[in-house]
């Protein structure tokens, strides 16, 4: 099998890519990092990617990391496959790309605080700081606040079509909708019913599928 991604399913940086992946009705065998005794950081996986950070990728000797950079691999060179996720003119896809920075750049750092406080410190064991939880919560009831405005105007964030300014979303969406930030996305009717979209689709649900095996 030509394509194979390294990383625990439950990463949510490995789920944006397996997400892509099931979008694209592309097989794919997935090989899971033991990130908790440290193989992320260790041979052979840190040759597949040197900072030491899941996912990594192979398309035959193509070697990739960087989750976003990833998907925009699939998407493009299996454009023919599956779901389309990329815009398709010029101004459709700078817009498009826009709102794949906003994700990188302003939601997912806020977010996934949120999710490290709320999700994977109870998992492992840790105490929540509730001091972190309410200070981002706050910033990302502003970013939200934004993403309302935008999705008045657009079905999704890229335009009238899913993209992958949406799907890279997805991943801790699916976490936070399990903890009580779930009621900043829901205060939103527009960020709500944008949410209920992006996690029905059935790509996510087949991602899932694996996540629960």
């Amino acid at each position: 099998m030509a394509i194979k991604v390294h990383g625990p399913v439950m990463s949510p940086a490995v789920m944006r890519v397996v997400a892509t992946l099931k979008e694209k009705e592309l097989d794919f065998e997935l090989l899971s990092v033991n990130m908790q005794t440290g193989d992320h950081k260790k041979e052979p996986f840190i040759s597949l990617n040197p900072f030491g950070q899941v996912p990594a990728f192979e398309d035959g000797d193509l070697k990739l990391f960087e989750s976003r950079a990833i998907t925009q691999y699939i998407a493009h060179t299996y454009a023919d496959k599956g779901n389309q996720l990329l815009a398709n003119e010029p101004k459709k896809m700078a817009i498009m790309s826009v709102w794949m920075e906003v994700e990188s750049t302003k939601f997912d750092p806020i977010a996934s605080k949120l999710n490290f406080e709320l999700v994977v410190k109870p998992m492992l064991g840790m105490v929540t700081d509730d001091a972190a939880v309410t200070e981002n919560e706050e910033k990302l009831g502003k970013i939200l606040d934004v993403y309302e405005s935008r999705l008045k105007d657009s079905k999704y964030l890229g335009g009238e079509s899913f993209t992958l300014a949406d799907l890279h979303h997805a991943p801790v969406v699916h976490y936070l909708m399990g903890t009580k930030v779930k009621s900043l996305f829901d205060a939103r009717p527009h960020v709500k019913d944008w949410c209920a979209d992006i996690l029905a689709r059935p790509a996510w649900s087949k991602a899932l599928e694996l996540h629960k095996q």
